[in-house]
């Protein structure tokens, strides 16, 4: 790849950013403000918002976007796979090692890593991490010659990092050198009008992969119900859930939504037929109320009342609401309260 700039504003197709929300331009905004700046950043977000994205805009947005891009998921692997693959191996550093290796932090030499679930960082690979940021420099595993690299650090995670820390999960200096900008990813659900315009785009791109002539568009009722779903994996999830829909039609228009395809068909007529016999009110009591303590008795209750009202309204979520008296926005907060609780429920 060849530009006449020594750096460029927009990344290469396929590092998708597509929204037009308030709020999703502001956190594009920000991004590319801190692209610009040679410094660790954080990028804290729940599951599905698209951390990987932002940090490889990040990367193709900044100075070093003609050098490498280099990615460790630091939750797949065990300590001392972490560290080998950082900081590589000299030949005979352990059992099995041949040959010298590089590791990662050599691989992005000008570029940049990207670590993700950071927060799954061991203590001793943390403090090892933090020398490079510091000092540029660190030591292969078995070695004792220093190695120079100059590398961008980009972390991502969806932990909490201060609670991490607090725990003694993860060390504050470590915490301090890497987080010059944090910067939080807004979750599906605070993206107001993107979700329809997202839907609509997986959709053509799913049409497109199909080899169709045309897109099949979301009938009204199916819009309806995309837009009062929670999306608790937000846009992973809505990309999965309109990939099926597109998939399974064969009509202009999609009607059916399936947002969780672990639904027993065979399973939901029992449930249903059980529904319909009960009769007067229901009986909210969960088993071993009289042992809990209170706070314990009215979350366990407010779960248990959510799931029923989502389950009799087909999990439309203003019905619910009405059914248990609340506003809309009243039980959007006990769904995202509950959302743990809730995931096999919401997904």
């Amino acid at each position: 790849m060849s530009r006449s700039s020594s750096k460029f504003t927009t990344p290469p197709p396929g590092v998708e950013a597509i929204g037009q929300s308030e709020t999703f331009l502001m956190f594009q905004e920000s991004l590319s403000k801190v692209a610009t700046v040679n410094r660790p950043v954080l990028l804290i977000g729940e599951r599905g918002t698209g951390k990987e994205i932002a940090a490889m805009r990040l990367h193709y947005m900044s100075q070093r976007w003609q050098e490498p891009l280099v990615a460790l998921n630091c939750a797949a692997l065990t300590p001392s796979l972490i560290e080998t693959e950082l900081f590589g191996h000299e030949k005979g550093a352990f059992t099995g090692a041949f040959q010298a290796r590089k590791g990662r932090f050599e691989a992005a030499e000008n570029g940049t890593l990207f670590l993700d679930e950071i927060g799954s960082t061991p203590l001793e690979v943390q403090e090892k991490i933090l020398r490079v940021v510091e000092y540029g420099t660190f030591e292969r595993v078995g070695g004792s010659l220093p190695i120079d690299v100059d590398v961008r650090l980009v972390g991502a995670t969806n932990a909490d990092l201060l609670d991490l820390t607090a725990r003694g999960l993860i060390k504050r200096d470590f915490l301090d050198r890497l987080s010059f900008e944090v910067l939080f990813l807004p979750p599906l659900r605070e993206r107001e009008g993107d979700l329809l315009l997202l839907a609509d785009h997986f959709a053509r791109r799913m049409a497109f992969e199909l080899g169709r002539e045309e897109t099949p568009v979301f009938s009204r009722t199916a819009r309806a119900m995309m837009e009062q779903y929670a999306w608790p994996g937000n846009v992973r999830e809505l990309k999965n859930v309109v990939e099926r829909a597109v998939y399974r039609t064969d009509a202009s228009h999609i009607t059916e939504i399936v947002f969780n395809p672990f639904n027993s068909p065979y399973e939901k007529h029992m449930k249903d037929a059980s529904l319909e016999k009960k009769t007067g009110p229901v009986d909210v009591q969960p088993t071993g109320l009289t042992s809990l303590h209170l706070k314990e008795a009215v979350k366990n209750l407010e779960i248990k009342l959510l799931k029923r009202s989502l389950e009799t309204s087909k999990y439309n979520q203003k019905k619910a609401a009405k059914k248990l008296g609340l506003t809309y926005d009243q039980l959007r907060g006990l769904l995202k309260k509950h959302a743990t609780a809730l995931k096999d429920t919401l997904t």
